[in-house]
């Protein structure tokens, strides 16, 4: 080992005991810009919208402006796919990407990533195609926290985290839900519960609600007053529609690896200007639907303050929001499903909600809490993150009354989807990702070092087990186990216990075969 490697590796130790109040004041500062950032992409979005209305008002009085809007969408559909063509990782959601970046099996360039996620997200979206602001938002995040780890010329390890705390901070920031943000960090993007991504997620997703707040007021994102509390004689009713949105969640998520596929076999377009198909399909439903453009904001809105659609109106929104949304995802576009999935989501606590009413004659001032319930359900059903679920439709409606009924059928929901063996829609996505660069590629220097930490699950192959009684991966090295806040050197008699995180220390090149080796050892059970 030179001397280069020796200094490198003390370097990753002896920071990593002094992490904690570090990522909290990194945290803070990655928050701070992150939000920034992400509310001027709200603040754009915003007015996109309102200009997109205006547009479609003015070619009604208007005929002969129509063919002029088809022609700036058709500059909209180069200038994005350009964008794409240039910046592969801009594509798509883009929570996805910032996974695949944390296990180091994708590269990213911070600042190509928020110039085209940003420019290209403002005009898919803007243009009208139904995506979500979230997914850009969280990848913008996490470009902010890499980009500021490279500029400071942070190591690898604090970079994970950085990316961490912008990713949480971009969630926080377009929902005005801090805790989200955090939990979404937890229980999607790391999916374990480690104090360190608790504490510096936390801080980056709190300082970015306080920054979106300034601009866009102290007030949830679905404000609306006066929801009844369901009777508990009717909890009957949320599991039926629990089991109802997990198979319909199986189906959103088949749906959306379908429509990949069928993009491509279309060897007539080049891939990176598909985007030109949903774009010419937005004019039509501009005029026949437009309530079915956008992520779906609007829609909520609706559904939550009137009850001017009909079930069968609302039947019609519902299916052609979706298969619009399978249409623009499909594509490529940069831009998200979160908030298009919550309105399918509320649409089918609509439709529900009110064949309820009509047939069990319950009192029609409860569909509105069939249209939140729809929304946590589906969100679960689709991405399978319950307990982020619950905490996001919490927050956006500022409502903590009706914990209770979203914990129920989030869990109704998400049993029914795991049964089916359907699998998380980001998780899915990433495996596509991985397949068309060629999973086998390793990202990293091998001179550099990476620390990678694990919580142990109860019955995985971990716990109870002496340290030496383990079959580790080649090329790492167990360098401390922590237990609570306690700090164990291993030796070879020392038991690991669920609960416990194992820190190891590995090159960087080695980092994506390590995490996938350790993570099967640390949760699934022995043989």
């Amino acid at each position: 080992m030179d001397i280069e490697n020796k200094n490198n590796t003390y370097h990753m130790l002896f920071h990593w005991n002094n992490f904690k109040l570090k990522l909290v004041y990194e945290g803070i500062i990655v928050g701070i810009v992150s939000s920034l950032i992400v509310v001027f992409y709200r603040f754009s979005l915003e007015k996109a919208s309102d200009i997109l209305k205006e547009v479609y008002k003015m070619i009604v009085i208007n005929p002969y402006l129509l063919p002029v809007w088809i022609g700036i969408l058709l500059l909209v559909a180069y200038i994005v796919g350009s964008l794409m063509k240039k910046e592969p990782m801009i594509c798509g959601s883009g929570i996805p990407q910032v996974e695949g970046v944390l296990l180091h099996k994708l590269q990213m360039r911070w600042w190509s990533v928020i110039l085209g996620k940003f420019l290209g997200g403002v005009l898919a979206i803007g243009s009208g195609l139904s995506l979500g602001r979230e997914g850009p938002s969280v990848q913008l995040g996490a470009a902010v926290g890499q980009g500021y780890s490279k500029i400071f010329k942070r190591i690898k390890v604090e970079e994970k985290y950085l990316i961490t705390c912008g990713a949480s901070a971009g969630l926080s920031a377009a929902f005005n839900a801090p805790l989200a943000g955090v939990m979404f960090a937890l229980e999607e993007v790391h999916k374990n519960f480690s104090p360190f991504v608790l504490l510096s997620a936390l801080s980056a997703a709190l300082t970015a609600d306080y920054v979106s707040s300034g601009f866009f007021g102290l007030k949830p994102v679905l404000n609306f007053k006066s929801l009844s509390i369901l009777p508990l004689k009717s909890y009957f009713f949320i599991v039926v529609l629990g089991i109802i949105l997990g198979l319909l969640g199986v189906l959103f998520n088949g749906s959306i690896l379908k429509a990949q596929n069928i993009y491509a076999k279309i060897t007539w377009i080049p891939k990176e200007f598909l985007i030109v198909i949903p774009l010419l399909l937005s004019v039509v439903f501009g005029f026949l639907l437009p309530q079915v453009l956008g992520g779906g904001h609007e829609i909520i809105i609706s559904l939550l303050t009137t009850s001017k659609y009909t079930i069968i109106t609302l039947v019609v929104i519902l299916v052609m929001k979706f298969l619009f949304t399978m249409v623009c995802f499909g594509s490529g576009a940069p831009g998200g499903i979160f908030l298009p999935l919550l309105a399918v989501g509320a649409l089918i606590g609509s439709i529900y909600g009110g064949i309820v009413v009509q047939i069990f004659h319950l009192d029609g001032m409860f569909i509105r809490n069939f249209v939140i319930l729809g929304m946590a359900g589906y969100f679960t059903a689709v991405v399978r993150a319950p307990i982020t679920g619950i905490i996001l439709i919490t927050e956006m409606t500022g409502s903590f009354q009706h914990l209770l009924s979203l914990s129920i059928i989030s869990i109704i929901a998400y049993l029914t989807a795991d049964i089916i063996g359907s699998k998380p829609i980001y998780e899915a996505l990433l495996e596509r990702i991985l397949a068309k660069q060629g999973v086998s590629r390793m990202k990293g220097n091998s001179r550099h070092k990476s620390i990678l930490e694990y919580a142990v699950c109860m019955g995985s192959g971990l716990d109870g087990k002496e340290v030496k009684t383990v079959t580790w991966p080649s090329h790492c090295l167990l360098v401390a186990i922590k237990r609570g806040e306690q700090e164990i050197i291993p030796k070879g008699d020392t038991v690991i216990t669920a609960g416990d995180y194992v820190i190891v220390l590995t090159n960087e090149d080695r980092v994506p075969k390590i995490n996938d080796e350790l993570l099967k050892l640390s949760t699934n059970g022995s043989n």
